[in-house]
């Protein structure tokens, strides 16, 4: 499995490349750092209000800068709402996705997707998920906001489903096992939680999203997995 949401085999875009405080390559320039603090306050401000909350000015007043400031580093507020599902995208593969690759290939590491997916969104309780905001405000909007969330998304399932692949290459799934339907049943197991946990505030939740996981994990399971050496390698 790769180590990046962008380097699975999977066709879809190209990711965008990490800002430079994220890939790790030692000390950011000064203006650098400060487009990073600016993105941050930039991301925390859009899961209050959504990314058409955002604006140049309201970024400033909360980063006590000047709007001439804000708006050097970015040019636009549609470049701002831009930077900021990439930073939200860098953030949910370091919490969803990294994770994962220390469980074997098949079954566990698709389990602790799914665990970890419904984590996030669990913790989102006051922010909420970009990328179920975004939706709601872009999906009949086309521009480049919209690419850069259906881009960041994509990327996602294109990664789950990958490791779907490989659960039925481990002898975990059945050979015949619909790839994007399980996707989409997982997608819809996570935005019926996000429903009950943000909007009614229900208790039992995640205990209703992990048997409803489990029940399509049973459904598609192969029948003669028990008899089948699992794969336990975790390239």
């Amino acid at each position: 499995m790769p180590d990046s949401l962008s380097a699975t085999p999977q066709e879809h875009p190209a990711r965008p490349e990490r800002p430079a405080h994220a890939r790790g390559a030692g000390a950011a320039p000064k203006g650098q750092q400060t487009k990073a603090a600016v993105v941050d306050a930039a991301l925390s401000l859009a899961s209050q209000v959504g990314l058409e909350g955002l604006s140049i000015g309201a970024v400033a007043e909360l980063t006590r800068m000047s709007k001439s400031g804000v708006f050097a580093h970015f040019g636009s507020r549609e470049e701002l709402q831009i930077s900021v599902v990439r930073e939200y995208h860098r953030r949910f593969e370091l919490e969803v996705f990294r994770p994962t690759l220390a469980q074997p290939i098949g079954l566990p590491r698709l389990r602790a997707m799914f665990a970890n997916w419904m984590k996030r969104t669990t913790t989102e309780i006051d922010a909420g998920c970009l990328f179920i905001s975004g939706a709601a405000e872009f999906d009949g909007r086309p521009g480049p906001v919209r690419d850069a969330l259906v881009e960041s998304f994509s990327l996602w399932q294109a990664a789950v489903q990958y490791t779907i692949q490989q659960a039925k290459k481990a002898g975990h799934l059945r050979a015949d096992a619909n790839e994007p339907q399980i996707v989409f049943e997982m997608h819809g197991l996570i935005l019926a939680l996000h429903y009950e946990v943000r909007a009614l505030r229900l208790h039992g939740s995640i205990e209703r999203a992990t048997t409803g996981f489990e029940t399509i994990l049973a459904h598609y399971a192969n029948p003669n997995q028990a008899s089948q050496p699992k794969d336990q390698d975790k390239r």
